[in-house]
């Protein structure tokens, strides 16, 4: 026998001799392609096949588990960049702030709205078709000078999404994590536009009032121990009471409302093959409700039949 003939060589670099074999193939792999296995050494093409093949691992809530809290580095990096945004042009904060509806004068002020109105006076807001004002307002924040609190807003609410956005996260998963605050920032807008719709609203405030009642829910999903999370509840129900006074109200109570009804559907669905469809659909009914409910009411304002 030619000796040469003997020589085995790995499957992917034919130049290179090798004698082991991949256990689930049995081709020839060499040092450079070896991927330790439970038993012996696999190539890579069997080691991904095999990762596929796998079950991932799923929360309670049914999310992929995930170890850096990506949307919420995500989330507070958006609100950062419109605040710098504001800095730079104050003007976004008219323009993008969550308003139902009000006028504006010929000579550039601010008026009360009302549904007739003269022909040298226009509408802004919601009613003017700018829809997208219910989510862009969730990621703007009081200037350093203006209101109660001023660059206080944005440091509280930025400082309450990274306590609070990273362990709802970690529980519900990305993909689920991102509807849920969106939804939220949305309950709290329409809120504002069913109760208040003459006053401007901004801030991110109702999308973490909604994580604060995922939290609650899922802790109670979850059988945790809830005196400490009895505690958190309480103090962000005391703050949404002070808050009346202060800030948009409706907006927390929007916002709460609406990140609990996600939640409950996430927490309760069944655990099989229907669960992603049953929350899916559980949020997309939500979201039906709050679109139709703002079309409702700015028929109302506008005197539409």
């Amino acid at each position: 026998m030619d000796p040469e003939s003997a020589v085995t060589t790995c499957y992917r670099h034919p130049a290179v001799e090798s004698h082991v074999r991949c256990t689930r193939c049995e081709r020839y792999i060499c040092p450079d392609c070896m991927r330790e296995a439970a038993v012996g050494h696999q190539c890579p093409e069997c080691v991904r096949e095999g990762a596929r093949s796998v079950r991932q691992a799923r929360t309670a809530f049914g999310g992929r588990i995930t170890a850096v809290p990506l949307v919420t580095y995500v989330l507070i990096g958006l609100n950062v960049l419109a605040y710098v945004g504001e800095l730079v042009r104050p003007a976004i904060v008219d323009r993008f702030e969550m308003l139902g509806a009000g006028l504006v004068g010929p000579d550039g002020g601010h008026y009360v709205w009302q549904d007739t109105y003269p022909s040298d006076f226009h509408a802004v807001g919601v009613v003017d078709g700018e829809w997208y004002r219910l989510l862009t307002s969730a990621f703007l924040h009081l200037p350093p000078t203006e209101g109660t609190f001023g660059i206080l807003h944005i440091v509280m609410n930025m400082v309450s999404l990274w306590n609070i956005g990273r362990v709802v996260e970690a529980q519900l998963g990305r993909l689920r994590y991102v509807v849920l605050y969106l939804l939220s920032a949305l309950g709290g807008s329409v809120l504002v536009l069913l109760i208040a719709p003459g006053d401007p609203t901004l801030g991110a405030s109702g999308a973490i009032f909604g994580l604060g009642a995922a939290y609650y829910v899922m802790a109670r999903r979850l059988g945790a121990d809830m005196a400490a999370v009895n505690r958190f509840m309480a103090g962000l129900l005391l703050w949404l009471l002070i808050s009346a006074g202060l800030t948009s109200w409706q907006g927390h109570l929007g916002g709460l409302l609406a990140g609990a009804v996600v939640t409950l559907a996430y927490a309760y669905a069944p655990r099989d093959s229907r669960r992603a469809l049953v929350q899916a659909g559980a949020c997309a009914v939500l979201l039906v409700v709050l679109l139709v409910s703002a079309w409702a009411k700015v028929a109302e304002l506008t005197g539409a039949q």
